[in-house]
C-alpha cells in the first residue's frame, strides 16, 4: 500500500506531489502488526538517451534502506543499485523493455534528462547496474529505478539544496504487509492513526492497479467453473463405473443373497472393489501430475503469452500438505459418491438375479 499526498484521479504515470518525511509516523506504522516493511520513495518523469535511441520513463527513486529482496527475483541481469554516503548513486536499473528500446546492456552509460518547468532540461550521466523484468507491461514500459536523492535534488530549489532540506522531501511511503489479503484493513488502520496528516491518503495496490486484480479475479472465476465441471464429470463417471460393476455381477448378487448374505455385506464388496480402483487412480494421477509439475519447474516447457498472463511460463509451486489434502478429499468424495449406486444392490431380488442374462 502507499501513503501519498491526496490526488484525485491520479494515474500511474503521474508524478507524486512531494511531502515532508515524518519519522514519528513511520515509527507508529511499524508498530502495526500487519506491517512488514515501510520505505520512502519519490518519482519524476525523465528522458533516457543513448547515442542513437531515446525513451521516456518515470524514474522511481528508492533510498538505501529499501530491501531489494522484494524485487531481486525479477532481476534478469546485473544487480541492484549501490548507494554511497557522500552523494547520490550514479547507477540506474532499467526494465528489459526499456533496455531493448535503448539497445543498452548492463554497465553501459546513458544520459538522463529531467524536464524543468522554468528552465532548460537538467542532464546527468548514469551507469546501468541491472535489468529487471516483472512481466507486467504497465510497469516494465514505464518505470526505471534510481537513487531517491537524485529525484530529491531535481525537485529542490537553490535554498533547499544549500541547507540540505531537500533530503526531507519525498514522494510518499510504500508499505509491505505480512498478509496481502488484509490490505483493506491495513489501509483503514493506518489512515485512522492519530498523527496521520489530513492532506495525505492511503491506497492499496488493488486501487493503484485495479486492472491487474480484476484480471486475477476473472481467472479465479474461470478456475472455479472449470473445477466444477471436472468434478461433475468425475462424479458421473464414478457412478456409471459402479453401476456397470453391479450389473455385471447381478447373478453373483442373487447367489450371495440366496446363501444368506445381507445387503450391507454385498454393498461392502462392491465398495471395497471401487475404493481399490479409486486409490489406484489417485496414486497414478498424482504421480503423473507431480511428474509434469517437476518437469515444468525444471524446464518451463509450458509457455504463456506474457502480454495476457503477466508470465512467460506457467508458474508451479508444490505444497505437499495441499497435495495430501486433495488426495484424501478426493478419496472421501469418491467413497461417498460410490454409496449412491451401491444402493441398487438392495433392490435386486435373488430369484430374478439368478436367472438374469
Amino acid at each position: 500500500m502507499r501513503i501519498q499526498e491526496k490526488q484525485d484521479f491520479k494515474s500511474l504515470i503521474a508524478e507524486d506531489i512531494p511531502i515532508r518525511k515524518s519519522d514519528s509516523l513511520v515509527t507508529e506504522i511499524k508498530k502495526n502488526p500487519l506491517v512488514d516493511d515501510i520505505y520512502a520513495f519519490a518519482t519524476r518523469r525523465a528522458i533516457l538517451k543513448t547515442k542513437d535511441e531515446i525513451e521516456g520513463v518515470l524514474i522511481k527513486g528508492l533510498d538505501s534502506s529499501y530491501n531489494f529482496d522484494h524485487i531481486r527475483r525479477f532481476i534478469k541481469e546485473g544487480r541492484p543499485i549501490q548507494y554511497n554516503d557522500s552523494t547520490y548513486s550514479k547507477e540506474i536499473m532499467l526494465s528489459d523493455y526499456t533496455a531493448r528500446q535503448l539497445k543498452i546492456k548492463v554497465n553501459d552509460t546513458l544520459s538522463i534528462y529531467f524536464i524543468q518547468p522554468d528552465g532548460p532540461p537538467r542532464a546527468r550521466r548514469l551507469i546501468v547496474s541491472g535489468i529487471y523484468k516483472t512481466g507486467i507491461s504497465e510497469y516494465d514500459q514505464l518505470f526505471a529505478i534510481a537513487d531517491i536523492q537524485l529525484i530529491q535534488r531535481m525537485n529542490a530549489d537553490s535554498t533547499t539544496l544549500d541547507n540540505g532540506e531537500y533530503r526531507n522531501m519525498i514522494g510518499g511511503y510504500e508499505i509491505f504487509l505480512k498478509n496481502y489479503k488484509k490490505i483493506d484493513k491495513g489501509v483503514d488502520e493506518i489512515y485512522n492513526l492519530k498523527d496521520f496528516p489530513e492532506t495525505w491518503d492511503t491506497q492499496g495496490v488493488t486501487s493503484v492497479s485495479p486492472n491487474i486484480f480484476d484480471w486475477l479475479n476473472m481467472q479465479d472465476v474461470t478456475r472455479n467453473v472449470l473445477i466444477g465441471i471436472m468434478v461433475a464429470i468425475a462424479v458421473v463417471n464414478l457412478i456409471t463405473c459402479l453401476i456397470v460393476l453391479v450389473i455385471e455381477r447381478v447373478r453373483m448378487i442373487g447367489i450371495l443373497k440366496s446363501l444368506g448374505a445381507t445387503n450391507w455385506t454385498i454393498q461392502k464388496i462392491f465398495l471395497q472393489h471401487s475404493v481399490f480402483i479409486t486409490i489406484t487412480g489417485i496414486i497414478i494421477g498424482a504421480a503423473v501430475a507431480l511428474g509434469v509439475l517437476y518437469l515444468q519447474q525444471a524446464t518451463g516447457f509450458i509457455k504463456l503469452q506474457e502480454d495476457a498472463y503477466y508470465l512467460s511460463e506457467a508458474a508451479v509451486k508444490i505444497v505437499w500438505w495441499q497435495i495430501g489434502i486433495i488426495c484424501a478429499g478426493t478419496l472421501l468424495v469418491c467413497f461417498l459418491v460410490l454409496m449412491i449406486p451401491s444402493i441398487v444392490v438392495r433392490r435386486i431380488q435373488p430369484v430374478k438375479a439368478i436367472h438374469f442374462r
